[in-house]
């Protein structure tokens, strides 16, 4: 046989083709283990929500039976509980669920903030007093003075005697309200 007679033999071999498109991507085992354990956590951020924001997010019926059943677990339980829904997260596209969960995140994040000057304002009415509030009411118009000026008022004297911000609280809950409408 001659040099060329045996690579035609060669070509004719079946599954020795050289196509770029069967490309082996091959993945350490370090690399599996370590997506495995980012499933397992986003499995327990799911049970770690409540009920009404575990309505949010698209999950299967398998899947949400799983979460609620680990959300009533306690111990060890929880653990292998865990590791059963991040293997069933391996099997599932995660991509929705990890953006209802940045979205609630998001939403969580936005509600501390408002909360945070809403305080912020609180401090201001008590310190100041009606400077701070045209503040609050060039915000909030259809807030009422009167009740305002008491709280107010009540909570100076609170902080004066010591006593426990009861109308401070009650300040705060009243912003609250005037913000949410």
């Amino acid at each position: 046989m001659t040099k060329q007679h045996e690579e035609e033999w060669l070509d004719d071999v079946p599954g020795d083709e050289n196509d770029d498109d069967d490309e082996i991507i091959w993945v350490s085992k370090s690399e599996i283990k370590r997506d495995a354990e980012e499933l397992k956590r986003l499995g327990a951020e799911m049970v770690d929500l409540g009920k009404n924001a575990l309505d949010k997010i698209p999950l299967d019926d398998e899947l949400r039976d799983a979460i609620e059943l680990a959300q009533r677990i306690k111990k060890e339980g929880r653990r292998r509980q865990l590791q059963l829904i991040g293997k069933m997260l391996r099997s599932r596209d995660v991509d929705p669920i990890r953006q209802a969960l940045d979205k609630l995140k998001n939403r969580h994040n936005q509600q501390v903030a408002l909360f945070h000057k809403l305080e912020a304002l609180r401090d201001r009415l008590v310190d100041e007093g009606d400077e701070a509030m045209t503040e609050v009411l060039n915000l909030w118009p259809h807030a009422d003075r009167q009740q305002l000026r008491t709280l107010i008022r009540n909570a100076k004297k609170e902080k004066a005697a010591n006593k426990p911000p009861k109308a401070s609280r009650q300040i705060f809950q009243y912003l609250r309200e005037l913000a949410e409408e």
